[in-house]
């Protein structure tokens, strides 16, 4: 008995391998969500386009992330989780080498599509096989584990790529996923297991069911049509225009038709029936939300720092910095809490006090402290720490069975990723609409100019301290924003934190009826 209590304090020895190589492919998929955030100015800059084109080569990759995710239950049951990692860590450092070769804007975007369809199954498939290797009752300190880069990725990501931009150049943001790719594959070749997941079907004893061709072309293009559309609010500064308001109600009506579809199947691309349980649900739009607050807003404070602060790329990065002290304290702390008291009971103070970190920057200016601004990154970490991984550990636990983990976990990586994409499109539009809007008036009309000017930094020192007052009102604007979906994440935060004590109580009572079974057992032995 005293032998088996520190063991359990730690992450479990049968996970470590496993742990290992997810945590590598984590780094080099998350860091690359988040490393072009330092590097936009730059790029806009060098390949002569505006904010609103330049955006979406974060837009584009997180889209083809949530894109190809979907699949990624399918695959691991027909093909085993190894094959499919590797294999997509393999055509990953193939087309990152192509986004370090690109020469325009419009190669970049694709090559970043095409990164993102390779990258999307990587760390789904290495949460799948943790999961199932883990089990639900240790998910909470796996997790916590996992989650490091995951949220890390936004506060290092930034500093790696200053680094790089400053010192190289914009290429090597992506040259440098070749060498962690090839560390990735050595070691999982060694370390992760062969066989394949254990979904439904390998349970029943069935061969792995048919792949959904039809929902893989409903729901994909539905969700990329919708955040297309948001974008072009942005450009055209109006939802009543054709390229605007038609991808949006094309992709709406191509979602619905796939969850309507998804519910009349056995087996649909995503397992639309896990929203059935409340706890599950509270955990997806808790995750969706979340990852709309994380990817939208972390793609304003590099623009912030840059564009209001005269910052160069590596001192951004580092201003960012402090949230990774925040966040590996959350993490930690919300690690060991988890298996103790429940996920569900966390996340919403992690998201109160993700909300207390984010309520600054609604009132961010031209001038506001460094201190205040590094000390409320500092909070924000903390929130999110206790949030994101806390959420997914939350729905893995409302599951019925360990079959159901590999159709889970791709819901939940789509979630969070469209939850991104739809908060960068998003705040971004709400951005450039205010700079249009604050710029415009401080200018005497000229807003196009000034605003399109003061994204790009190509205004002189004089002309930004000028504009730094309406710059700053500009980004505290969108900041709002982004508060607005945390407090809204609080609703079914509360509901998961409800849900999961009835589970709690439900399994007690199981155990509990279970327990004068054991007696009875071992009273001949003890005869």
């Amino acid at each position: 008995m005293s032998d088996a209590a520190p063991k359990e304090k730690g992450l479990p020895k049968d996970v470590r391998p496993i742990a290992i190589v997810v945590v590598i492919g984590a780094i080099m998929s998350i860091l690359d969500a988040t490393i072009v955030n330092v590097a936009l100015q730059t790029l806009r800059s060098d390949l002569d386009v505006s904010l609103a084109t330049i955006q979406w080569v974060s837009t584009g990759y997180l889209l083809a992330l949530a894109a190809v995710i979907p699949l990624t239950g399918w695959m691991a049951e027909r093909f085993g989780p190894r094959r499919v990692w590797m294999g997509a860590v393999t055509a990953f450092v193939a087309t990152s080498a192509l986004c370090g070769a690109a020469w325009s804007a419009d190669a970049l975007i694709a090559f970043r599509v095409l990164q993102g369809l390779a990258g999307g199954m990587i760390m789904p498939i290495g949460m799948i096989t943790l999961a199932q290797a883990a089990g639900p009752k240790r998910m909470g300190r796996v997790m916590s584990v996992v989650g490091v880069p995951m949220l890390m990725g936004p506060v290092i990501g930034p500093v790696i790529g200053g680094l790089l931009i400053d010192n190289l150049s914009w290429r090597w943001i992506f040259f440098v996923n070749v060498p962690i790719g090839a560390v990735g594959l050595a070691l999982a070749y060694r370390l992760l297991p062969a066989g394949r997941a254990a979904g439904r079907a390998s349970e029943a004893g069935h061969a792995t069911p048919p792949l959904d061709k039809v929902g893989l072309a409903l729901l994909p293009v539905g969700v990329a049509s919708v955040v297309f559309g948001l974008s072009e609010v942005g450009t055209h500064r109006t939802l009543f225009t054709p390229s605007a308001w038609l991808p949006v109600v094309v992709g709406m009506v191509l979602v619905t038709a796939f969850v309507v579809r998804a519910l009349r199947i056995e087996h649909p691309l995503v397992q639309v029936r896990l929203f059935g349980g409340r706890g599950f649900s509270a955990a997806a739009a808790t995750t969706f939300l979340i990852g709309g607050a994380l990817f939208g807003s972390m793609i304003l404070l590099p623009l912030y720092y840059q564009v209001v602060r005269g910052q160069s790329p590596l001192h951004a990065g580092l201003l960012m910095a402090p949230q990774g002290v925040g966040t590996a304290i959350g993490m930690f702390v919300s690690g060991r809490l988890a298996d103790r008291i429940g996920p569900g009971r966390i996340v919403p103070v992690g998201l109160l006090i993700l909300a207390a970190g984010t309520i600054p920057y609604a009132f961010i200016g031209g001038d506001t402290s460094y201190g205040i601004l590094m000390g409320a990154l500092v909070v924000r970490g903390l929130g999110l720490g206790a949030t994101m991984m806390p959420a997914m550990a939350a729905a893995y636990a409302t599951l019925d069975s360990a079959a159901e983990v590999p159709r889970a976990t791709p819901m939940l990586n789509v979630l969070q990723r469209v939850g991104g994409s739809l908060g960068v499109a998003v705040l971004t539009v709400v951005l450039e609409n205010a700079l249009q809007s604050k710029v415009g008036a401080v200018t005497g009309g000229a807003a196009g100019g000034g605003a399109d000017g003061a994204v790009g930094g190509t205004l002189p020192s004089a002309v930004r301290e000028r504009l730094a007052e309406p710059l700053g009102a500009a980004f505290a604007n969108a900041y709002t924003w982004s508060l607005v979906g945390i407090v809204l994440a609080l609703v079914p935060a509360l509901l998961l934190m409800r849900e999961e004590r009835r589970a709690r109580l439900e399994a007690a009572a199981a155990a509990a009826a279970a327990e004068p079974s054991a007696p009875r057992a071992e009273t001949p032995v003890a005869a």
